[in-house]
């Protein structure tokens, strides 16, 4: 990032890019106590010579480790759940903790380099969300987790209709006013990352990618198998709730299509089949379903 910094009396002049702007660092925590107080330090190092004024906020997911004890040591404010209530509902209380006008999450395993930070600070001046692409660094993703990644990033990108380099990433900053209002539909799993880049996307807001680099994690992923299928669903759901006929369109013209094919296939045996009616039928009471949820939801979102 551009812009000089000096010292003065002992203090130092703000960044003119960050000039007026605060930053909560919200941090959450589950048994990453090999992780988390050199994350907090990187922290500080990325954001002291700003100048600005900014918080580190950590939150102990109920960790069964050293975690909370080492997230206390390393000077952050520190709050925790007392029991493992989830990555979601660890962030949300984060979130909600938070004191200053722009928020940044980040992971407390060493993932995501914290000198980026002041970076995507400056750019959420004119933006509602900026999003860490990791890009060419998800090289450090486990082969078995990329087909997977890909499938679901493009997925949601259709439903989205705009392109969504990184769906799931969890290094962004935004303003905590655009994200208040989406807060009762951000789940309490790993799925909060993904829900807040479609509600952002899927209701105009502005939203920017920048390339950083993706490091090697410390410890083991809290990944299952099972969350790709709960992806799947949630990326419908969201998409559902704020573009249905992006979801029931499609849906609606493959039954007809389906039923196409099988009238002209009927046509070659001289007969109609049941079959084929229904299909057409099908697919009209799908797009009549689809036009009432978009009305629903039109209701639903106005001012």
């Amino acid at each position: 990032m551009e812009g000089s910094i000096t010292e003065v009396e002992g203090a130092v002049e703000v960044s003119p890019e960050l000039q007026g702007m605060t930053l909560s660092v919200v941090i959450p925590a589950y048994n990453e106590e090999g992780a988390v107080r050199a994350t907090v330090q990187e922290v500080f190092d990325a954001l002291d010579p700003t100048g600005i004024e900014y918080e580190v906020i950590v939150i102990d997911d109920g960790s069964r480790d050293n975690t909370l004890a080492e997230a206390k040591a390393s000077g952050a404010v520190v709050d925790a759940n007392q029991v493992n209530s989830g990555y979601g509902a660890t962030l949300k209380r984060g979130v909600k903790k938070a004191r200053y006008e722009y928020v940044a999450i980040m992971d407390a395993d060493g993932t995501y380099p914290a000198r980026y930070l002041p970076g995507m600070l400056a750019m959420c001046r004119d933006q509602d969300m900026v999003v860490g692409d990791r890009g060419a660094g998800m090289k450090n993703v486990p082969l078995v987790r990329r087909p997977a990644k890909w499938v679901l990033n493009n997925f949601a990108s259709f439903l989205a209709e705009r392109k969504l380099n990184d769906l799931n990433s969890g290094l962004r900053v935004f303003r905590k006013s655009e994200l208040i209002p989406f807060l009762p539909l951000l789940p309490q799993n790993f799925s909060f990352t993904t829900t807040i880049t479609l509600c952002m996307s899927s209701n105009g807001k502005r939203m920017v990618y920048t390339p950083i680099e993706y490091g090697k994690r410390v410890g083991k992923s809290k990944i299952r198998p099972i969350d790709f299928l709960n992806f799947i669903i949630l990326i419908l759901r969201i998409s559902t709730l704020f573009n249905p006929l992006r979801v029931f369109i499609p849906l609606g013209l493959g039954l007809m299509g389906l039923g196409v094919l099988k009238l002209i296939y009927d046509l070659t045996q001289m007969n109609l089949s049941e079959t084929a009616v229904f299909l057409f039928l099908a697919s009209i009471m799908v797009w009549s379903l689809g036009l009432i949820a978009d009305m629903i939801s039109r209701l639903h979102l106005r001012p």
